[in-house]
């Protein structure tokens, strides 16, 4: 695995010190968390541990935050909106250090409106959102965003489908539906270029869903293996990377995680298991066994050799990225089965700064371990059913 340096905001939580004798060091933690049965997002400050905010939403909502850091997006599906929220924690780059800025959370008053948006992806500083009841992705540069001036720009893919768009540069790869059922998974992508014309032959990806970026690469997971991304000669080149033999035969990735720090990703694989990916590694796949179904997994922007899974037992697992080793699990809540619906509320991870945040749905509560103990710390309230959760902040100087 190779080191890079994120360009997130969490880099923000890298240690960025002050460099002048008028200066501190302060750290800002927030967390948004939406709520599974009523239709809210909440923000609270990590340190306090209590609401600040609370925003309606139109519908359930899935939450993400831009690689800046400075923006959540609230994507409710049944509503067909996307809903745009400042996070009031940002950075001014000076070169040698970093200013931490911090203002009051805010709706940006920025709705793309759509048939079931689903898939969002941030990248290169545009956001790019698919609809998968039009088929269509609709791109928004970050900034404009913020200034509450969006530029939507529309592109259309032959039908509608549950489908995914990356942008990447001055272009954009875009899912390739099922020609004789659309309601199947993707087949393969396709990049355009600014215009919206094709570049390039479909590169093929039976079963795609899934994607995520580390580093200098993309990553899209395929029934097959996963495709790999990255720009050579101002265009996107992809190439196909099969799954290992010594992978089960009966599983796949479908949902991917890009390392922070290093460059990797992390994806499911059966229910039992998840597979650590180093695409420029002679052994790419190493597959790490879980001893109970999988119930949500999460990689550490802070400390960048862990990641963490969460089993249905109610146990938490810090994994070695380096070692592809399990080597701590602590109990943090009841038993969450994973028999049910996909959509019933269970716990969630989010890593903000020194502490791994734990939704505990039945409870109406946050738990916050220490990050390299594991041992639980304290409990934020938020009540309800809290579910869907990011993090947001990190250290920098303030002038007094």
């Amino acid at each position: 695995m190779r080191p890079y340096l994120s360009s997130l905001a969490f880099g923000l939580a890298l240690g960025l010190m002050p460099a002048q004798a008028d200066e501190k060091a302060e750290t800002a933690w927030r967390l948004f968390v939406a709520d599974r049965h009523q239709p809210v997002v909440h923000v609270l400050d990590a340190a306090e541990g209590k609401i600040i905010e609370s925003f309606p939403l139109e519908s359930q909502g899935r939450l993400y935050a831009t690689e800046s850091g400075k923006t959540v997006f609230a994507v409710q599906a049944d509503a067909g909106i996307a809903a745009a929220f400042a996070t009031g924690i940002g950075m001014d780059d000076h070169g040698d250090h970093a200013d931490l800025q911090v203002t009051e959370p805010k709706a940006l008053g920025v709705e793309i409106a759509g048939k079931k948006p689903v898939h969002f992806v941030p990248h290169d500083g545009e956001i790019a959102i698919f609809y998968d009841g039009e088929g269509v992705v609709r791109l928004v540069r970050e900034k404009d965003v913020l200034d509450g001036k969006p530029d939507i720009r529309s592109i259309a893919t032959p039908a509608p489908h549950h489908g995914v768009a990356i942008p990447l540069g001055g272009h954009l790869v875009l899912s390739v539906p099922n020609k004789e059922d659309p309601s199947e998974l993707p087949v393969g992508v396709r990049v355009v270029d600014a215009s919206g014309a094709q570049v390039g032959e479909v590169a093929e990806c039976p079963g795609l869903h899934g994607e995520s970026a580390s580093g200098h690469l993309v990553a899209i997971a395929c029934e097959t293996g996963l495709l790999i991304v990255k720009e050579e000669g101002g265009k996107p080149e992809i190439a196909h990377l099969a799954y290992g033999s010594g992978l089960p035969e009966d599983a796949k990735v479908s949902t991917l995680l890009g390392g922070k720090g290093l460059q990797y990703f992390l994806g499911n694989f059966g229910q039992k298991a998840i597979v650590l990916i180093d695409p420029e590694d002679e052994n790419a796949f190493r597959l790490i066994e879980l001893p109970f179904r999988r119930v949500h997994f999460a990689v550490d922007p802070v400390r960048p050799k862990f990641a963490y899974v969460f089993t249905e037992d109610g146990r938490l697992h810090q994994i070695n990225v380096l070692s592809g080793r399990i080597v701590k699990s602590v109990g943090v809540t009841e038993p969450y089965s994973m028999d049910g619906h996909w959509n019933d509320p269970r716990p969630r991870i989010a890593v903000a700064g020194e502490e791994i945040m734990i939704t505990d749905p039945l409870r109406g509560l946050i738990h916050a371990l220490d990050a390299e103990t594991l041992e639980k710390k304290r409990e934020l309230i938020t009540g309800g059913t809290p579910y869907e959760m990011v993090a947001i902040g990190g250290s920098g100087a303030v002038h007094d």
